[in-house]
């Protein structure tokens, strides 16, 4: 018996027990992908080995705790504890909760509920009565769904109903199931098919017997409220002059006779909570006549919700207890460099009317260049709308698409506003401009540049009567399956695009300058739209300031032309001044176009990093470094403090202007992630340079992904779901968690390094800080951990709030809880004395970070789901995935001979007794 007790409570089950969950999870992801919902929660999610594991996690957690007294350090205690009981509400949510959908259609009444578990159900009728029997049954895709269920009714009759086929159908993302069922009566066998699905009602079908007809039916059952909603009004309020919803709302009635009748208000994150059931603003009819309200009975809510707060609470006081691994790591690293620990940190036109010239632009160019920029500059301070409906100046427009197509922020001179100005006013000159970077020799030649040209024109992809020379290569390009395609069918696809960007940009299309009088939706039109849907006055006005405006401007008459400014600022006054932003907010909106701050701290912190890197290999190798090292940790730390303080005011800027906290999207959580590496470098790590130049490594890398093709910088509206303050707190705390794990994984990669340099007869001082540097990591890891896991349940409260559930298995959660076990494992490896060792934290807090990358990039580009991207065919995998994947291998496999080196903190690493536990780990 004790071997047994031994074994399920002892740390070595705990790791295998947690690595069994990941890598289960991280399966499915791939299986609901290709094979649908149902086939990941049959095989995976609901199955009997994923729920005895996580059941066999919890007593083993639970033993753990026991037999090594946990209770004796309270923090160490409590969050451990807290899993516990978070296991038990969600249990109880489980087992004993209900979820479904409420549909509503306004002036109707509503108390049938759709479950989101789907049923086989069966009716039998006879002539003496009916009998009704259900079944909870989900089927996969591939695997063994068979069943045999028997029935009995009647006073002893028998029915069985018994498992045909099963098979799976998806379209996009909605997929069907299409079971086959045999039912047998007295011997007499029919097999039928039913359709049906997850979260929506089946088909019934009726099988003939005689005296006796059995229905049955595969999909979510119908369950009866003990109440009724009555839908007075469904509001939909969408962002001006766009489709894209800004909040929606259902005013309801509450019919119950027992409790009384009342009215109430809907809308997203404010939810109808009454006998117990909670009701949420999910989703809307087509038509905007009806609404689909998300209704969950949660008893395991409080259970949940008080072991959410004990897991914070925990952590927060694990990382202040001396006692704890990160007290005693921060201790060493005292004891052997300086180092200040904080222990709690957030870190977060018109077309050519005349034939031109390539020499008719150049000597019009620099009268243009000298003359047009005051008129330019108030030209982007007039007010556009987006196409999501948000209201920005012209400059920021500007920006994005000189950004776009030059990949800078000015050309020849001239800034955003000058170029745009330009194109829009002389369009059959600016078709000669070179604004087109081209990569590619044979696009160039297909493109008939000259020898050495790096830049297209518009002009270069048409030719006389040919026309397009690029049609041919675009329809074949766009044939290919992304991942299929080459360097040179990706960059005549994105050239395409570019082109037509300019297109659109010589007839104006992209400016909706103009509000159209007295329209309740505040959509705003380009010019020529709005010479089109305007009538009368308004109409012959927004012709005549375009015309006039254009005329001068290509006649070079830069008064005039500012008068004209001036006439449709006033226009836009009059007719849209409710939704122009107050002028703070466009100064300092242009103020952060003009800054362009994120991508020219790219450059610094990369270059930077890589100096502070060098040096700090350099100060180990030297036994008896010079007082210079010291001089470049105090000037590199100043320069760094320095562009820490612009990112921070970018930051702030950027959250001022948005009106929302900057990481809703990939490009702002980028931003946020890289500031918190940056933050976390200069409090905790500023006295190595090694470390301090690892963390600007890799908030230059953050910072660099961010400006990568496929992520959007543009500031954008939010989505309602995402006005919430549970948003602010749960992306700020998971996405600054990434910063240190990000850390984490250089600094081991760089202590892989040092062991390939080791040579202890020699050169001693590279083991020592080979130690140092592995205290750095794991002291990062455990604080990344902390806040990856409070973060995480943060967003289970969201979830919760917001459309009433904690957990979905949607892939980004599924990989983020990947990410959490994964870690988990990697900080606890050194409970294992062999394992407590330098080499294996650096390897594995390095490999670790895939996960990481997979919950970010992998899931937001490959996985479909609530948090994905992807859409159609996956983008093709990076080159460089693959050579960072074999300088990973080769860089382990060189370090792998050199790997014999004790651990940081002896004594520290196994567990042997209760006592040890308590004073060591």
């Amino acid at each position: 018996m004790r071997p047994v007790f031994n074994f399920l409570f002892s740390i070595k089950t705990t790791l295998l027990l947690l690595a069994i969950l990941g890598i289960g999870a991280a399966a499915a992801t791939f299986i609901e992908n290709d094979y649908g919902t149902s086939t990941a929660r049959v095989l995976v999610y609901y199955s009997w080995w994923y729920i005895g594991a996580l059941f066999l996690a919890g007593i083993n957690l639970a033993g753990v705790i026991w037999r090594y007294r946990m209770w004796r350090h309270p923090p160490r205690f409590l969050f451990h504890s807290a899993f516990l009981l978070i296991g038990i509400g969600a249990a109880t949510t489980h087992y004993f909760g209900q979820e479904g959908i409420l549909h509503i259609r306004e002036g109707k009444s509503e108390n049938r509920m759709l479950t989101a578990e789907p049923y086989l159900q069966v009716t039998i009728h006879t002539p003496r009565g009916s009998w009704y029997q259900e079944f909870q049954k989900d089927f996969s895709a591939i695997g063994d769904n068979s069943f045999r269920e028997i029935i009995l009714f009647d006073g002893g009759k028998e029915l069985t109903v018994q498992f045909v086929d099963y098979k799976f159908a998806k379209k996009g993302r909605a997929t069907m199931g299409l079971l086959s069922v045999k039912v047998c009566y007295e011997g007499d066998c029919k097999v039928t098919r039913l359709v049906g699905r997850r979260g929506g009602k089946g088909f019934p079908k009726t099988l003939d017997f005689g005296d006796v007809k059995v229905t049955v039916e595969f999909g979510s059952k119908v369950v009866h409220l003990p109440f009724a909603l009555k839908l007075r009004d469904f509001q939909l309020e969408r962002y001006p002059g766009s489709m894209a919803p800004s909040s929606y709302a259902s005013e309801v009635t509450v019919i119950d006779p027992k409790s009384g009748n009342f009215d109430y208000r809907i809308y997203m994150n404010h939810t109808l909570d009454h006998r117990g059931y909670k009701f949420f603003q999910s989703s809307y009819d087509q038509d905007e006549r009806g609404t689909i309200l998300s209704v969950n009975d949660d008893p395991g809510k409080w259970p949940t919700y008080l072991g959410y707060i004990l897991l914070a609470l925990g952590l927060l006081w694990n990382l202040f207890d001396p006692t704890s691994r990160f007290g005693k790591l921060v201790r060493y690293l005292r004891a052997t460099a300086p180092f200040l620990a904080l222990l709690v940190i957030l870190g977060t036109g018109f077309l050519p009317v005349e034939a031109a010239t390539p020499s008719d632009f150049e000597r019009y160019l620099p009268g243009y260049r000298q003359g047009s920029a005051a008129t330019a500059g108030n030209f982007g301070r007039l007010i556009v709308q987006s196409p999501m409906g948000r209201m920005e100046p012209v400059n920021s427009l500007d920006t994005q698409l000189l950004y776009k197509l030059h990949g800078s922020l000015s050309w020849k001179g001239m800034d955003q506003d000058q170029v745009l100005m330009g194109m829009l006013s002389r369009p059959e000159l600016w078709r000669y401009a070179r604004l087109l970077k081209v990569k590619s020799p044979k696009l160039r030649k297909v493109l008939g540049l000259p020898d050495g040209e790096k830049y297209a024109a518009f002009a270069d992809a048409f030719e006389g009567k040919k026309g397009y020379k690029l049609k041919k290569y675009v329809e074949e390009a766009n044939r290919i399956k992304p991942g299929e395609r080459g360097t040179f069918e990706r960059e005549v696809i994105a050239l395409d695009e570019k082109l037509n960007v300019i297109y659109m940009v010589f007839y104006g299309n992209l400016y909706r300058i103009f509000p159209m009088p007295g329209d309740p939706h505040n959509t705003w039109y380009n010019p020529l739209e709005a010479m089109q849907k305007f009538a009368g006055k308004e109409r012959a006005t927004v012709e005549a300031l375009t015309r006039h405006f254009i005329d001068a401007a290509a006649a070079g008459d830069w008064q005039a032309a500012d008068r004209m400014v001036g006439q449709i600022r006033h226009y836009q006054q009059r007719y849209g001044a409710s939704l122009i932003p107050p002028k703070e907010k466009i100064d300092a909106e242009l103020l952060y176009n003009r800054l362009h701050l994120f991508p020219r701290l790219v450059g610094l912190y990369l270059l930077l990093g890589l100096v502070l890197i060098l040096a700090g290999f350099a100060e180990i190798l030297r036994e008896n470094p010079g007082p210079w090292f010291r001089r470049i940790r105090l000037g590199a730390g100043a320069v760094l403090i320095l562009l820490f303080a612009l990112h921070t005011f970018g930051l702030g800027l950027r959250w001022y202007i948005a009106g929302h906290a900057p990481w809703s999207d990939a490009y702002e959580s980028l931003l946020y992630i890289s500031w918190s590496a940056m933050l976390a470098g200069l409090i905790f790590f500023r006295h190595s340079l090694l470390v301090l130049g690892a963390t600007v490594m890799v908030a230059g890398i953050f910072l660099f992904t961010a400006h990568l093709s496929n992520i959007n910088p543009q500031i954008t509206n939010l989505v309602p779901v995402l006005k919430s303050y549970w948003l602010t707190l749960h992306v700020s705390v998971i996405t600054a968690s990434y910063g240190f794990l990000g850390l984490g994984a250089l600094v081991g990669y760089i202590v892989l390094w040092l062991f390939i340099l080791r040579n202890p007869a020699k050169r001693p001082q590279i083991d020592r800080a080979i130690r140092r540097l592995v205290a750095v990591d794991e002291a990062a890891l455990i604080l990344g951990l902390s806040m990856l896991t409070v973060g995480n349940f943060i967003g289970g409260v969201w979830a919760n709030e917001s459309w009433g559930r904690y957990w979905g298995w949607d892939p980004k959660e599924t990989w983020a809880y990947v990410s959490i076990i994964v870690y988990t494992i990697v900080v606890h490896l050194r409970l294992i004395r062999r394992w407590d060792r330098p080499f294996i934290l650096a390897t594995a807090s390095f490999l670790a970070f895939a996960s990481v990358i997979m919950t970010y990039f992998g899931v937001n580009f490959y996985l479909s789901g609530m948090h994905s991207y992807a859409s159609g065919e996956p983008v093709p995998i990076p080159g460089w995935v693959y050579a960072v994947t074999v300088a990973a291998i080769v860089t382990i496999l060189l370090a792998w001979p050199k790997r014999d080196l004790g651990p940081v903190l002896r004594g520290g690493s196994s567990i042997k007794s209760p006592e040890r536990f308590g004073k060591e780990v």
